[in-house]
């Protein structure tokens, strides 16, 4: 990555690069990153690779050397087409051998005055492109996508939320989690404070701001405790305040990050 970082811009500019320019602009024009484009928080400009292409049918992919299953993106397209835009860097490929995407990275992006973003398609892209066109490349897990246009939405929004002014309550970025504490965010309720049997804590309902305060945080503990005991290693285990409020408020109950097996299939019909 190469361009500097620094203070937030009041306005980041996003390029993305794809074959299916209206998945990224249909989906980057509603809720949050809608209100930004038209707050000018966000100048987002969609290039389609298929118009830099030389042949009637408008072909990008072609079959790779030495043979093998699925289609190849051609590198002609992808370099008419970021030249042609003269783009932000970085230029990040979305792939799953990138770097994995996270918080901090999104921090990072958000302090530039802008970068791009490039989705592969098909079985790959012409590997001239990452040596010679790109900047980096970047992963949003270990999971095979078609394309790479839902993760350009999802690095999109992450970076969109952390502009100043994007979000209603301007806290909201600072307290959830991975925010500036690193850990997950705590338990949230609404009304009915009875919904079939299951009250809302006590705690949340008697007015004591400074005691919900504790609660939270130690909630936050708890669950990050148990579902990322990762994120409290990473920011040097729990200070003795913090094992404190952990013996002070007992832990909410939470469903497992994932199930370890599957529910068994139901019964028969009665």
């Amino acid at each position: 990555m190469t361009a500097s970082v620094g203070v937030p811009s009041p306005t980041v500019r996003v390029d993305v690069f794809t074959i299916f320019p209206d998945v990224v602009d249909g989906f980057c024009s509603a809720s949050l990153l809608g209100k930004a484009r038209q707050n000018q928080l966000l100048d987002l400009r969609v290039h389609d690779l298929r118009e830099h292409t030389t042949d009637i049918h408008r072909t990008v992919d072609d079959n790779p050397f030495g043979g093998g299953a699925g289609m190849v993106i051609r590198p002609e397209p992808v370099f008419a087409s970021v030249e042609a835009a003269d783009p932000p860097r970085p230029l990040l490929l979305l792939g799953p051998g990138g770097t994995p995407f996270t918080q901090r990275i999104a921090e990072d992006l958000v302090a530039r005055d802008g970068f791009s973003l490039l989705c592969g398609r098909y079985e790959g892209i012409d590997h001239r492109v990452r040596e010679n066109l790109v900047d980096g490349e970047l992963s949003i897990g270990d999971v095979v996508l078609s394309g790479g246009e839902v993760a350009a939405c999802l690095v999109i929004e992450a970076v969109t939320r952390l502009l100043p002014g994007a979000m209603g309550n301007a806290a909201s970025p600072v307290n959830e989690s991975f925010g500036d504490e690193g850990l997950l965010e705590e338990p949230h309720f609404t009304r009915p404070a009875e919904f079939r049997g299951w009250e809302v804590p006590e705690v949340l309902r008697n007015g004591d701001h400074a005691r919900i305060a504790r609660w939270r945080r130690a909630q936050s503990l708890h669950r990050t405790l148990a579902a990322r005991p990762d994120l409290v290693e990473r920011r040097g285990g729990l200070t003795d305040q913090e094992r404190r409020l952990l013996e002070e408020f007992p832990a909410l109950t939470y469903p497992l990050s994932f199930p370890s097996q599957p529910p068994p299939p139901p019964g028969p019909l009665q």
